[in-house]
């Protein structure tokens, strides 16, 4: 197949990847620890470590006693507390978001940023002048043109792969090549600035799809950038860049491509061929293993819950082929999540503080991923002036589920005892109101939803009192729903959704009733599947008293009963 054809939509990606995030927030508040080796520990293990420690023999998951071993002067920060990371991410996200138009600013983890930056490329391309290259300026700002900086068009900035030459491009390709040119000026003054103003350090990506620019952005490393050149189709006498590129790397560093299917193509490789090295199985060795394609990968990744056509995305992926949009930026998260994992823990008491240690962590994490300062008075009409003047916050989100999961481990004896990863069970119930009462304390509040919430889910996962030995415990609030406002996502109080959704709730009565033989006349004290379907809250009317409509029985908010009968007489006119 064609490695990743050139269309008319073709996207301008970047891949920004921060340099050893975690030692990077530690040297962001002490600089000095940049000069020395420096090591993030959880539990007894090195999770992460700069590049000084790197130098002198550190490596990631090492033990903490090796790690002093082979460097005495190491300094060891403990890293269980995720806020720290958490906050710096979401404080290094929006700084950044804050330069790109558009909606298209996706972050994966805690340390890389995905980047749509089409429309600003396309934009100031279409301002150069052609005759002065040399002495561009791009503008960061539609409105104010003096918003910018200056670059020179006439060159990439930064590393290329392949390092630039003086090849013939076809005009698709000569377009495609001064869009790259833009965008990887645009990326060195964002990683300048990212530098400058908050003290940390990235490694970029540029090209045209997420898995090429995270892939090319891992070349050079670290504090640099890679800019992946045209052509990307094959042509006379030039072959793919695209396919060059790929081909050079390990089948295991294509995002996408997991531990446990890099396994299963390298052992199939192998298998076919033994004079390739199974710890440096290359996509070349995979694209070329004879009779490789579609319906072979199929065979050889397929089976019980695999996805779909996984043999052609696959086959895609090997072609650099990858059409998966950056997602859409979002002020709140779609879900908040916090787990810890365990040696041993089987005991019922220790499980119960556990939950209260997440659960207090959740609403932390809650009131500071989901809330802003009302300073917009407007905004924050919704909460109320008592609460306004309590809490000096409202609410951005409310999450309406709650969700406990555990990995617990398989019995001695079991036939999965020698497996590396065992399955995760879950339980969802929906999430308590009070856990947005923000005038109560977090502690009060955690010890209520584990008593009334996590604890009754536990016992529904594991209801034998004893003899399980949980690895790891994890509590979630998941399906968001975005208050009142301005945004993009939010959904706000709409009042003609409301009505769709009584029409149908009440066609839905009717034709139940009638099929049944009976009066479409719900008398006031008959139950009705309406009484919450009628009205989805956002999280906010869920206290709201609300009256039985005397015509259809759903429960309507009081100050919305007139309008529902009118509602009423309306469809009786038609």
């Amino acid at each position: 197949m064609a490695a990743a054809p050139l269309r008319d939509d073709q996207r301008i990606i970047l891949h920004f990847d921060y340099d050893c995030f975690y030692a990077s927030v530690f040297e962001a508040e002490q600089p000095i620890l940049k000069t020395l080796p420096l090591a993030v520990q959880q539990k007894q293990i090195v999770v992460t470590c700069n590049y000084e420690a790197r130098r002198r023999g550190l490596r990631k998951l090492q033990l903490i006693k090796e790690a002093k071993q082979v460097c005495p002067d190491v300094v060891i920060v403990l890293g269980e507390d995720l806020t720290k990371f958490r906050d710096a991410s979401k404080d290094l996200y929006l700084f950044l978001r804050g330069f790109v138009w558009g909606e298209r600013v996706e972050k994966l983890g805690f340390d890389e940023i995905f980047m749509d930056v089409t429309d600003m490329i396309t934009y100031n391309a279409g301002l150069l002048n052609s005759n002065d290259l040399a002495n561009s300026f791009f503008h960061l700002d539609k409105q104010d043109p003096t918003v910018g900086f200056a670059f020179d068009a006439t060159t990439v900035y930064g590393p290329t792969y392949p390092v630039e030459s003086e090849a013939t491009l076809s005009e698709a390709d000569s377009h495609l090549y001064l869009k790259l040119r833009l965008a990887s000026h645009l990326a060195g003054y964002l990683r300048g600035q990212l530098e400058d103003q908050k003290g940390y350090t990235a490694t970029v990506g540029i090209s045209t799809s997420k898995l090429l620019a995270k892939v090319v952005g891992s070349v050079h490393k670290p504090n640099s950038q890679t800019t992946l050149l045209p052509p990307y189709g094959s042509a006379k006498g030039h072959e793919s860049n695209v396919l060059s590129f790929l081909d050079s790397r390990e089948i295991r560093a294509i995002p996408g491509i997991g531990s446990k299917l890099s396994r299963k193509l390298i052992s199939y490789v192998t298998t076919s061929n033994q004079s390739v090295d199974e710890d440096k199985v290359t996509v070349r060795d995979v694209r070329l293993t004879p009779g490789v394609g579609p319906s072979l990968l199929e065979k050889i990744l397929g089976g019980p819950g695999a996805p779909r056509d996984i043999g052609m995305r696959f086959w895609r992926l090997l072609h650099g082929v990858d059409n998966t949009q950056v997602g859409e930026a979002r002020d709140t998260p779609t879900q908040i999540s916090i787990e810890n994992s365990y040696g041993y823990l089987n005991d019922f008491e220790a499980v119960r503080k556990e939950m209260l240690s997440l659960s207090a962590s959740l609403i932390r994490r809650m009131r500071m991923d989901l809330t802003k300062s009302h300073s917009d008075p407007e905004g924050s009409a919704s909460q109320g002036p008592e609460l306004r003047e309590r809490t000096g916050v409202r609410w951005l989100a409310r999450p309406r589920t709650l969700r406990l999961s555990t990995i617990p481990r398989p019995t001695p004896g079991s036939d999965v005892t020698q497996t590396r990863s065992y399955s995760r069970i879950s339980h969802s119930a929906p999430l308590p109101q009070y856990v947005f009462n923000l005038d109560e304390s977090v502690d009060a509040l955690a010890e209520r939803l584990v008593q009334e919430a996590a604890i009754p889910m536990f016992r529904k996962l594991h209801r034998e009192r004893t003899g399980w030995n949980l690895r790891v415990l994890n509590l979630a609030v998941t399906n968001m729903a975005e208050a009142a406002g301005d945004g993009k996502h939010n959904s706000g109080r709409d009042i003609s959704k409301m009505f769709q959704r009584q029409e149908t709730e009440h066609k839905y009565i009717s034709s139940a009733h009638i099929s049944a033989g009976q009066n479409t006349s719900v008398p006031q004290s008959s139950p009705t599947v309406a009484s919450e379907a009628s009205w989805e809250s956002d999280g906010e009317e869920e206290n709201m008293p609300c009256v039985p409509c005397t015509i259809c029985g759903a429960m309507i908010p009081h100050f919305a009963l007139l309008a529902h009968k009118l509602y009423h007489s309306s469809s009786k006119n038609y």
